[in-house]
């Protein structure tokens, strides 16, 4: 069956919906319905799929964004950063410890959902009730964590960058110690976490390589067969595909690429 992917925001995650007898072409802006209401996303691809990779009844696409929706929706956000300073004074009021974030109208503004963080849970229902009386709409505060929070705020990475969850980043996936620990990176938490406090994502970028290369090199005090003779490993450059070897005979050690020496235990590869 053949979808379509629809964006909400840049860098954000993209969704399947249906688009039967529907004209629609990439980067239009069109109207959906979605779990809070409706929305304006953008076409970002077509894609055949299989019923297998579809969970639940695939929602259609109602039509392409008119001038009236566009119009709408830019006014919608424009009222957002006042939002976000009402919704602030009134958890301050209710004495809530929360970080207030950002806020979203659906296109007819019959929900208005207010993101926040906060290391805590939040008991928010007397916010609710308060925020319902000032916008007379149905709210929804949603609690996110401090990665959603840095790819919503945005900033400078420690790379000098702007920050990849902000940029290109649609879909979080898992980064662990053990990949930094196969990257031979420091382990010091400042020099491994991000802006938000967790481990960065780019390390995962490198983990598929650094990987498949690690299987192909020698590993620390392995004995491989060189023109020399033998000699024991006793560094490893994995990217550049060289180890450092020390020949037993005269104590000698050079840097050789991996098309020049033989591993006699766990042979060629």
């Amino acid at each position: 069956m053949q979808v379509a992917l629809i964006q909400f925001k840049e860098a954000g995650k993209k969704y399947y919906f249906s688009y039967k007898d529907t004209d629609i072409k990439q980067g239009d802006a069109v109207v959906v319905e979605t779990t809070r209401g409706l929305e304006i996303g953008h076409v970002y691809a077509f894609r055949d799929v299989e019923k297998s990779e579809v969970t639940g009844a695939l929602k259609p696409i109602i039509r392409v964004a008119e001038a009236d929706d566009i119009e709408a929706d830019t006014y919608n956000q424009s009222l957002e950063s006042g939002i976000v300073d009402k919704t602030k004074t009134l958890a301050k009021k209710n004495g809530l410890e929360i970080k207030v974030l950002g806020a979203e109208y659906t296109l007819d503004r019959k929900r208005l959902v207010i993101y926040f963080e906060s290391e805590t849970r939040v008991d928010f229902r007397t916010l609710v009730r308060d925020l319902s009386e000032v916008y007379h709409t149905r709210i929804e505060l949603r609690q996110i964590g401090p990665r959603d929070a840095a790819k919503m705020i945005g900033g400078i990475g420690p790379c000098g960058l702007l920050l990849c969850c902000n940029t290109f980043i649609g879909e979080f996936e898992t980064v662990s110690i053990k990949m930094a620990k196969n990257q031979n990176i420091s382990l010091n938490p400042q020099k491994i976490s991000g802006v938000c406090g967790k481990l960065l994502c780019c390390i995962r970028y490198e983990e598929a390589l650094y990987t498949e290369f690690k299987r192909l090199m020698p590993d620390l005090n392995e004995i491989v067969l060189t023109e020399r003779g033998h000699a024991k490993i006793i560094d490893v450059n994995i990217l550049m595909l060289k180890a450092r070897v020390r020949y037993p005979d005269d104590g000698v050690m050079e840097w050789l690429a991996l098309t020049d020496m033989t591993r006699e235990d766990k042979g060629a590869e």
